[in-house]
């Protein structure tokens, strides 16, 4: 991907970013709310940004920006997903869990 393409790309991001916080932010649900899962949503999008954030930033990849985005978005994901244990996933990936 040429620089002026990935630019365009963060930049973009940023927006959608700003947008999709100001929804989180307008969201007063707390857990056990009717409105809480729409609420988790939004976290997941606001956290899947910083992930494109992070992969596509022209320096080197920091691999604890990885990690702390893939942790956050597993365990946002978690109660979406029944098959697997999200959380323990999110764990292992600082060492806290062994797989």
């Amino acid at each position: 991907m040429d620089k002026e393409t990935r630019q365009e790309i963060l930049t973009l991001s940023w927006g959608i970013h700003d947008e999709v916080e100001q929804a989180i932010t307008r969201n007063k649900a707390v857990q056990g709310d009717d409105s809480w899962p729409e609420k988790q949503r939004l976290l997941i999008a606001d956290m899947s940004l910083h992930l494109l954030q992070t992969a596509l930033k022209p320096e080197p990849m920091c691999k604890e920006k990885l990690k702390n985005n893939l942790n956050a978005i597993l365990t946002l994901s978690d109660d979406f997903v029944s098959e697997v244990d999200l959380k323990r996933v999110a764990d292992a990936l600082y060492g806290l869990d062994k797989c």
